[in-house]
């Protein structure tokens, strides 16, 4: 099987699809896929593809949660019925910090002699309708790849830990972007063994006509077209169940997910006998519960089951020392990715990112240093490499109605500079932290601990400065 970095070399073709689920292009145009460009009717994912569904298809995942998945296999069928087993890298598009469409590469495995072990694989874990995580690129992910300073997050990962081993549920709640997912991949992997069942279904992503039978499952006659089918959470029997954006989820069908948690027992649709399972439920929420009880988007009853092992992780705004620590850590990464030599950004050009609200939070950081260092010839960033959705939001934070004025006047791809960067002024604030330091590790005989309390900033917090200012241990 190919690897990533493979399929991105040797993919066999390209679908694009926009926020609406139109293929904008797929560069296999032949008869088989039943994709005549002239032909009308098959610009739709879902009509071109018509074995897809929203709640099993990697591209509405993506679409919904923007992460990039990487699926071994895939099986589905054309519009002209015929079976296909592909290796997919789906990977998000976004414009001015939102989704905008989805980029799948694909790598045709149909013709190779494995594929109807493939197919069986992917019969197990698509029976359900939902998503399994992929155990070989998940369980990567662990609590130490969690990049924090901040104390309340570096708490929050110790509640993780903690709550792992609970057979309580679990609650995540934070704004979009904030580590909701990576939190729950990291406690899975904390707790899971390496054949552990995890199955991880994101409530946003299924229509919600379907999502009671897609947890719970059918049986024969309960409707029309109706067949027996195991729902998730009897997939997830024994295992953890992750179920993403819980506040998506139809009112009525959080009742029964409460009588799952509360008795571990379920009906599904159409059967008059109970079923018992034995599932770690882990949730996650981008609204604060409250607020959505408020709303009657969350019963009231699920949350106060659930309320017992909640975690919260705060927004990036209300948490200064992650800007800086993130921003250091992705120029890094970064320059790797596209071998680029970029040192830093420009001390006006980090206050602004101090000062800016980032609603789409530490992934609308990653994304917008990713953007500027792929384009950047520079080693410090500045204003003018900034996506353009932002040169907008400069007059509207305080102190930076210059830096737009410049941006307007000079136009986006012109070099400029900004008076205020002759000033060093970032060499004087680190002469100041490196002497700083240096006296409290001395007085704390150098205990970093101590002396980080003596700061008043984690110990976390003071071997990134000591490392970023080059300061060795002192005995």
């Amino acid at each position: 099987m190919a690897t990533k970095e493979e399929l991105i070399r040797n993919a066999d073709y390209i679908l694009v699809v926009n926020k609406e689920f139109e293929i904008v292009y797929n560069s296999r145009f032949d008869a088989r896929m039943g994709n005549d460009p002239g032909k009308k009717g098959y610009e739709n994912l879902f009509q071109m593809y018509p074995s897809l569904a929203e709640n099993t298809s990697s591209i509405a995942r993506t679409m919904s949660t923007g992460e990039m998945i990487f699926r071994d296999a895939q099986e589905f069928t054309d519009i002209n019925g015929k079976v296909y087993v592909t290796q997919n890298l789906t990977i998000p598009v976004f414009r001015e910090g939102k989704i905008a469409g989805v980029v799948e590469l694909t790598k045709d495995l149909t013709s190779v002699g494995h594929v109807e072990e493939k197919r069986n694989y992917l019969r197990l874990l698509s029976s359900s309708g939902g998503f399994y995580a992929n155990r070989e690129n998940d369980s990567r992910i662990a609590f130490e790849n969690i990049l924090t300073l901040n104390e309340a997050m570096l708490t929050a990962i110790e509640q993780a830990k903690t709550f792992a081993f609970s057979k309580n549920p679990v609650l995540i709640y934070g704004e979009t972007g904030t580590g909701k997912e990576m939190f729950a991949q990291a406690m899975m992997n904390y707790a899971a063994g390496p054949k552990q069942k995890i199955v991880v279904q994101n409530c946003a992503a299924v229509p919600e006509n379907l999502s009671e039978s897609i947890l719970f499952g059918t049986t024969r006659g309960a409707y029309t077209g109706a067949e027996n089918k195991k729902g998730l959470f009897e997939e997830a029997d024994g295992g953890i169940f992750f179920l993403d954006e819980l506040n998506a989820l139809p009112y009525h069908v959080q009742g029964k997910l409460l009588r799952v948690i509360q008795e571990g027992t379920f009906r599904p649709i159409g059967s008059n006998r109970e079923k018992k399972v034995d599932v770690k439920i882990i949730a996650a929420m981008n609204v604060d519960p409250r607020e959505a009880m408020e709303k009657n988007i969350l019963r009231k009853d699920l949350f106060y089951r659930l309320s017992g092992n909640m975690i919260y992780l705060l927004p990036l705004r209300q948490r200064l020392e992650d800007i800086e620590y993130l921003t250091d850590k992705y120029i890094d990464h970064f320059n790797e990715m596209y071998g680029k030599q970029v040192t830093g950004i420009s001390e006006r050009l980090r206050e602004f990112f101090i000062s800016y609200e980032w609603e789409g939070n530490v992934r609308e950081l990653k994304h917008v240093l990713e953007s500027m260092i792929s384009l950047s010839q520079e080693e410090i960033l500045h204003f003018r490499q900034l996506p353009v959705y932002l040169h907008g939001k400069l007059d509207s934070v305080r102190g930076f109605e210059k830096e737009k004025a410049r941006l307007d006047r000079a136009g986006s791809d012109t070099a400029w500079h900004l008076e205020s960067e002759n000033y060093d002024l970032r060499s004087a604030v680190e002469r100041v932290e490196r002497d700083m330091i240096l006296k409290a590790l001395a007085r704390a005989k150098g205990n970093k601990t101590k002396a980080g309390e003596l700061l008043g900033i984690p110990r976390q917090t003071l071997k990134y400065k000591m490392d970023r200012l080059r300061i060795e241990d002192v005995e």
